[in-house]
């Protein structure tokens, strides 16, 4: 039973916001340039604070108003300058035809499979000429598809976009739950659907934002997780707190729902108001519940039986807790697996009778060793392991008893992969295999080892470009760490310091770059790019060591390790700063923006993609108090210093040369305010003296990227390389006037 991590980050109105000082703001107001001709100037309204005896400045704090006017306008005013920028640039064009073509040459996307008894299959799959991934199920591999939910459906009657966030399949499947939401707002609302007729039962239930659907071994209900309900007045941090686990029937409405568990009520599991339950039920009828906080690997666990939980008798029993550093689970039969770092940084097996399960006392079925393991998942001929071995991911299979040792499967591609849709009472499983050079396939894993393509994703002539390499290094970092690092480039790259060259990295959570593949890049490439692709401290690389290296006060390793790789690649003449970038998304935000601030002069351009920017007020978010166990609390003085010293907006200084800036951002994101980018573009365009462009391009019908449309997701690509390309001077990117 896997884990899903759940939250990971117009005409100017008022004349008299065009000019506005305030003392003791840090000085931006003296140091502002002009802005292009006609945008309006953001003033500022410096709010001070004092944590722990420090001093903190927050010159554009309105800007947490988006809904005010000026705020409104100003926002609408730089991001039509942004738009209207990028799409002025020549080659900008070249690029949004090179990704089209590239995407047209598969005649399908096809993404979440799942797999039931029956050989039945649900899919997403999007055709090339559609916008949107739309929900299908079929009967055997030939089989033919049968559309169930279309999203694009909704867009026509609403005009907004709209995305499918989840689907789970009942065991027999007659019925599916759709959670769907608008404008990139995550905010799902759950449906059912009779996958005889396609028809929905039943209303439409709100707040399922997160799913965690578990259908019960008949199929006659189903369990989910819902937000509360706010009422008039409350906090906003309060919206990811007291969630709880409803059941129900399919049909049902909003009297039909059971209450099994809150998060922060007392009682049997007594779950932190902060955490969310997810409730997971096996085919035998046993029943796991798991209080994850949203962003961390371990979690606890808790279990019972199906009809004792029915008969509102539940007598939970706990597994583990969340100090047992457990981050994966899986039970067969009266059998526990567990994948623990406590203990063993790179992680090893444990396995126990469920009845009376320990941790501490569990036998290490799968010991610690160079190798990390990674995930696992429990089909009915053995428990299989993903391991991550340098950058490559093996399977491995470990049949069920006490002496077996773990066989590893071959895979036709040495990359990495997701292990999908095993169920414990199925032989074998899926995998989406994939590598830095290979494009995703959906492969079948038989009880023997033997391994077929299961052709549910067509092959398209781009799927395996012959002439893109890629090589790998480590890279000594400021404190001598070793960092890995990988480039994709065509073969046959001059190492003459010419090349336009894009650095990109996340180093949050845990969460590794693994090899993927993308057109996107294969477009850069075209244009004679080499992608560069990070996994500093604050990944887990190699294993739970390299994440708590690089969280709370340790983030800054984070950014120097990326700065390392920056200086390996100019000094070892793959590009110089004039034709360096960096890339990140979200907490990838933290990485290039800090990046950014500490060694301005080693980057041509910096895109920080709906970037967590100002972290210092991240816990005065809906999201903010999820991430805590990441980044830490400012109500305590290490947590306020860490998220101080990671908070790109807070460093930034007047007069300063500041590279180029491309800040893109959703409005509708519901895990990094939209705010970061609009403060943090007001700051850089005030404080930088390097004369270099700093756009603001805003998504008024997105929000975070899921969810987002193809065109959505094609222009803003289109966009940000032409941006990188232009800013390096190359050849054929200057704008139109």
């Amino acid at each position: 039973m896997k884990r899903t991590p759940l939250l990971h980050l117009a005409a100017w109105l008022v004349s008299g916001w065009l000019m506005a000082s305030a003392a003791g703001a840090a000085g931006a107001a003296a140091a502002q340039a002009a802005p292009p001709p006609g945008l309006p100037v953001a003033p500022v309204n410096n709010v001070a604070e004092t944590f722990f005896g420090t001093p903190v400045d927050d010159p554009y704090r309105a800007f947490e108003n988006t809904k005010a006017a000026a705020v409104a306008a100003w926002m609408k005013a730089h991001s039509e300058h942004a738009h209207k920028t990028l799409k002025a640039i020549n080659g900008r064009d070249a690029f949004r035809a090179a990704l089209e073509r590239y995407d047209a040459g598969a005649p399908a996307r096809v993404a979440s499979v799942t797999r039931l008894a029956g050989d039945v299959y649900f899919f997403e799959r999007r055709g090339v000429k559609e916008d949107q991934f739309k929900l299908y199920m079929r009967r055997g591999l030939q089989g033919t598809d049968q559309l169930l939910f279309d999203p694009e459906k909704l867009k026509k009657a609403t005009g907004k976009p709209h995305a499918i966030n989840y689907y789970t399949p009942s065991p027999d499947g007659r019925w599916v739950a759709v959670g769907v939401s608008a404008a990139g707002s995550e905010d799902a609302v759950l449906r059912v659907l009779d996958t005889r007729s396609g028809r929905q039962v039943g209303p439409l239930l709100p707040r399922v934002q997160f799913g965690g659907i578990a259908w019960t071994p008949d199929s006659q209900r189903f369990f989910f997780n819902r937000m509360q309900a706010l009422k008039k007045g409350a906090p906003a941090t309060d919206k990811y707190q007291r969630s709880m686990v409803g059941l129900m029937r399919p049909g049902a409405g909003e009297k039909g729902i059971r209450t099994i568990v809150r998060a922060g009520d007392p009682g049997e599991l007594q779950m932190p108001a902060t955490e969310f339950p997810i409730v997971g039920v096996l085919p035998d009828g046993r029943v796991i519940a798991r209080a994850i906080d949203g962003v961390s690997p371990e979690f606890s666990a808790w279990h019972t039986t199906l009809p004792a939980l029915l008969a509102g008798k539940p007598a939970w029993k706990r597994l583990f807790a969340k100090e047992d550093g457990i981050t994966e689970v899986a039970v067969q039969g009266e059998r526990v697996y567990a994948l623990s770092f406590k203990g063993a940084s790179r992680y090893r097996l444990l396995g126990g009778r469920i009845a009376d399960f320990s941790p501490a006392t569990a036998r290490v079925l799968v010991p610690e060793s160079a190798r990390v393991l990674t995930a696992m998942a429990a089909a009915s001929d053995g428990l299989y392991l993903q391991a991550r071995e340098g950058n490559v991911q093996r399977l491995y299979r470990l049949a069920y008893g006490d002496d077996a040792a773990p066989q590893e499967v071959q895979l036709p591609v040495l990359g990495a992969f997701s292990l999908a849709s095993a169920q414990s009472d199925l032989p074998g499983l899926l995998v989406e295999l994939q590598s830095w050079t290979r494009a995703r396939q959906v492969y079948a894993v038989a009880a023997d080892g033997a391994v077929s393509n299961t052709g549910l994703q067509p092959a398209g002539p781009f799927d395996a470009p012959a002439d893109i390499v890629a090589t790998e290094v480590l890279v000594k970092s400021h404190d001598g760490t070793m960092v890995p690092m990988s480039m994709i480039h065509k073969q046959g790259v001059k190492l003459d310091g010419s090349n336009p060259t894009l650095l990109y990295g996340y180093a949050s959570y845990g969460i590794t770059e693994e090899p993927f593949f993308s057109i996107g890049r294969l477009a850069w490439m075209d244009a004679g790019g080499v992608f560069a692709i990070a996994n500093p401290r604050g990944s887990s690389v190699f294993g739970r060591e390299w994440h708590e290296a690089g969280k709370q006060a340790t983030k800054p390793n984070t950014w120097r390790d990326f700065i390392a790789c920056a200086e390996w690649l100019v000094a070892n003449k793959w590009t110089t700063p004039a034709r360096l970038g960096i890339w990140g998304g979200s907490a990838g935000g933290i990485l290039v923006g800090r990046a950014m601030t500490e060694r301005p002069e080693l980057f041509a351009a910096v895109v920080p993609e709906v970037g967590s920017l100002d972290m210092v007020r991240m816990e005065t978010t809906p999201n903010g108090v999820p991430n805590i166990p990441e980044f830490g609390s400012r109500k305590t003085e290490a947590g306020f210093r860490a998220l101080l010293a990671m908070s790109t907006y807070h460093h930034v200084k007047d007069g300063t040369r500041y590279p180029a800036v491309l800040l893109t951002h959703g409005v509708n994101d519901p895990r990094v305010e939209v705010w970061n980018t609009t403060k943090t573009a007001a700051r850089l365009m005030a404080a930088s003296s390097s004369g270099k462009p700093v756009l603001m391009r805003l998504d008024y019908d997105s929000g975070h990227g899921i969810g987002s449309t193809k065109t959505q997701v094609f222009d803003e690509r289109a966009d940000i390389f032409a941006f990188l390309m232009w800013q390096f001077g190359m050849p054929g990117y200057t704008p139109r006037p």
